[in-house]
């Protein structure tokens, strides 16, 4: 992964409220989704289970695991994949090299 793409991701997320308890600081009232399934996320950016990992920044382990429920995405993951489950798009145009 090149220098700075975690930077820029970070920035690209900055429109996503600050998480507080159960609900998402905004003028509205908003909760966050009980349930992130990375497969349909991840199937919806159009790349391998490898890419993804990559493009994200975890381990290939870490997306099997998210996909196959044995874990749950949490803090700055699950604000990323809600973000692309939103706009799938932004991979390419943030993270994608």
């Amino acid at each position: 992964m090149q220098t700075g793409l975690f930077e820029r991701l970070i920035i690209s997320l900055g429109s996503i409220p600050a998480e507080t308890n159960d609900k998402l600081s905004l003028d509205g009232d908003l909760r966050r989704p009980s349930v992130i399934d990375a497969a349909v996320v991840r199937s919806r950016t159009g790349l391998s289970q490898a890419a993804f990992a990559r493009c994200v920044g975890v381990a290939i382990g870490t997306i099997r695991n998210w996909e196959q429920g044995r874990r749950t995405p949490q803090g700055p993951a699950r604000a990323l994949l809600a973000r692309l489950d939103r706009i799938p798009r932004l991979v390419e145009q943030t993270l994608k090299t």
